[in-house]
């Protein structure tokens, strides 16, 4: 049996309560510091308050610490390091050597190879599963037979991204924000360089694209792929989000709940969920209604596809119909459904008409195809294409209509007599194996509609208290006649909330997490020089690598600075999003101009390059290996 985990984000600890109230089967977030996204720490007391609401349902959490690190730092890891294990957090996210070295210390204490390690090898697996992971959060730009091929190289889990933003380069590989601005994405302050317009200009200074967004994806959706996942070994399936609000949260775990739901609803006996409880009612979810800037299934099929948004690095949201006529504050649409529905104080878009931005506006006031507005964008024009980015009754609907998460308890009743005495004995048993048993007084008058008697048991035994969902699965008479006692329905509620309580004070029996092997490292081999992409940045990472046979290990790229650095490393090729691509005669001979998409004969010979603000950054293209580089110049 494969315990099948869906992973949520949490800016917060509400975020990370909604998502559990949403179906999410672990949780995770940053503490103080440390973590990949630095506007989404938390205090030590909020982490605290979400492991004690995520134990009731065996949820797990999972503390991010995957900054790399300096050595004025080290100090203050391990006493957050501390402070983890009494906040009894279930694993810590790493991506320093360094955490990995304190962790090593400690039994018990699970630690996962975050996506920042960049893991898209069976070697590269392997190292990090000497070193003590349990768990490897591989890189994002995998197909499925490359997952299988790490699947059977190790033994520890593995965790995959199945749904959010996308970073263009290799996980942790990304140097461009520190290049441009100092500001690190090992450091948890990316700028999102992938997400600014560049001009493409060739070796000779034509500009062959202007203003785009020409390294920025489309956002991951694999809500179809699960049971692919699952068959290539992935036991994890994470959302991405840390910084994403409550509503986004809400919605997408709901939707991947239910997916993971009806996967396990085919192979029962193959697969169940990694925490209990059910999720019952609540809105119905809509991807399309997140959060987006298009989706993609990226290179899951080891296939090159069109990833790019570089019309709309931005959630442009979903199209709702072609602007037919402007006038004063009033624009009439042709709706691309007729049963689409537009609402008061719905959210807009479209791409302006030199495709160079995206504009938004806020219908003030919206009846069937026809929208007014205080005041109409200047750039909306007839034919222009126009979407929702946001839904404000679906809005209300998540914030109104919200589901509720309760562990399933089989309820057993013994009814017998003593001394003219009816005597009950009621048995729970919660989904995760905890049995909780009391004796109850029933009076000693029989009910005179037996039949009745019998139903009301069975209806007040059958609802839900607190976070528990009680169902009677026997009623054993066994008075003589057979004779139930007569009871009301406030004391048959008094023995469910009793039975609730005695639930309540024993922990939840938790699926136990895989825990690493120990971190001598005897295993782990590396070759006799390190580069800056292992992001070496204080001493004792440095020595575990030495260790380990490394004898010229480089600084990482935030200390060195080296120039002539490669900044990215891609799957993505803005050669073959525009048609020039050498190896795929298919996708030749489409060019991007100023002018939009036409045609040329000639794929432009050279170099290409990057501008932006005056920066000029190369564009390499490693066709054997089909990857795109970006290096300063």
């Amino acid at each position: 049996m494969t315990d099948l985990e869906l992973l949520a984000p949490a800016r917060n600890a509400d975020i990370g309560i909604a998502a559990i109230d949403c179906g999410a089967d672990a949780v995770y977030m940053a503490g103080p510091e440390f973590g990949a996204r630095r506007n989404a720490g938390n205090s030590m007391e909020e982490v605290r308050r979400l492991c004690e609401y995520a134990h009731r349902f065996g949820v797990r959490i999972f503390l991010t610490v995957n900054t790399i690190l300096y050595d004025n730092e080290l100090p203050e890891v391990e006493r957050l390091l501390t402070e983890v294990r009494d906040a009894e957090v279930d694993a810590i996210i790493a991506q320093d050597l360094a955490v990995f070295e304190a962790l090593g210390k400690e039994a018990g204490m699970p630690v996962h190879a975050s996506t920042q390690c960049a893991i898209r090898t069976p070697e590269q697996a392997r190292f990090y599963e000497a070193l003590g992971a349990s768990r490897l959060v591989l890189e994002r730009q995998l197909s499925l037979d490359q997952i299988q091929a790490i699947r059977e190289a190790v033994d520890c889990e593995l965790e995959f991204f199945v749904h959010g933003a996308l970073c263009v380069c290799y996980s942790g590989q990304c140097y461009m924000s520190e290049a441009i601005e100092g500001r690190s994405a090992n450091r948890g302050a990316c700028i999102q360089a992938c997400r600014s317009l560049y001009d493409l200009v060739d070796g000779n200074g034509k500009t062959l694209v202007k203003d785009k967004a020409l390294l920025s994806l489309k956002d991951y959706n694999l809500i179809g792929r699960l049971e692919d996942l699952a068959e290539a070994g992935i036991c994890s399936f994470k959302i991405e989000g840390r910084l994403k609000n409550i509503s986004y949260v809400r919605n997408v775990v709901k939707a991947y709940s239910e997916a993971l739901d009806r996967l396990i609803a085919r192979y029962p006996s193959t697969y169940r969920r990694a925490s209990y409880g059910k999720v019952e009612g609540g809105f119905t979810p809509d991807l399309k209604k997140s959060f987006n800037r298009g989706y993609t299934e990226l290179f899951i099929d080891s296939k090159k596809g069109k990833w790019s948004s570089m019309d709309a690095p931005k959630s442009i949201g979903e199209p709702v119909g072609t602007v037919i006529q402007v006038k004063d504050r009033a624009i009439l649409i042709k709706l691309d459904n007729p049963a689409i529905q537009l609402r008061n104080g719905d959210g807009f878009s479209f791409i302006s008409k030199d495709h160079n931005s995206i504009v938004g506006f806020r219908g003030d006031m919206c009846k069937g195809s026809l929208i007014q507005c205080r005041t109409v964008p200047p750039e909306i024009h007839a034919g222009a294409r126009l979407h929702r980015n946001m839904d404000t009754a679906f809005e209300k609907e998540i914030e109104n209509d919200l589901p509720e998460r309760r562990i399933p308890v089989c309820v057993s009743i013994s009814v017998s007599e003593s001394y003219n005495t009816f005597k009950l004995k009621v048995t729970g048993q919660s989904q995760d194996g905890r049995v909780a048993i009391l004796d109850a007084d029933a009076g000693n008058k029989a009910a005179d509609n037996q039949q009745r008697m019998a139903t009301l048991f069975e209806s007040q035994m059958g609802k839900g208290t607190g976070i528990y969902s009680f169902r009677l699965k026997e009623l054993e008479v066994l008075t003589p006649g057979r004779m139930l006692p007569l009871m009301p329905s406030s004391a048959i509620n008094a023995i469910r909330r009793e039975l609730a309580a005695k639930l309540d004070g024993m922990p939840c029996n938790k699926i136990p997490m895989a825990v690493g092997p120990s971190t001598d490292s005897g295993s782990a081999t590396v070759g006799n020089s390190i580069t800056y992409k292992s992001n070496v940045s204080n001493k004792v990472a440095r020595k575990v690598l030495e260790r380990l046979g490394a004898v010229n290990v480089e600084d990482a790229f935030e200390i060195s600075h080296q120039k002539g650095a490669e900044l990215m490393r891609s799957k993505y090729c803005i050669r073959h999003e525009l048609g020039m691509c050498k190896k795929d005669s298919s996708a030749c001979g489409l060019r991007m101009t100023q002018e939009g998409m036409t045609r040329h004969g000639k794929t432009p010979d050279g170099p290409l390059y990057l501008v932006n603000n005056g920066k000029r950054y190369r564009l390499d293209f490693d066709c054997a290996d089909c990857e795109m580089t970006v290096k300063a110049t």
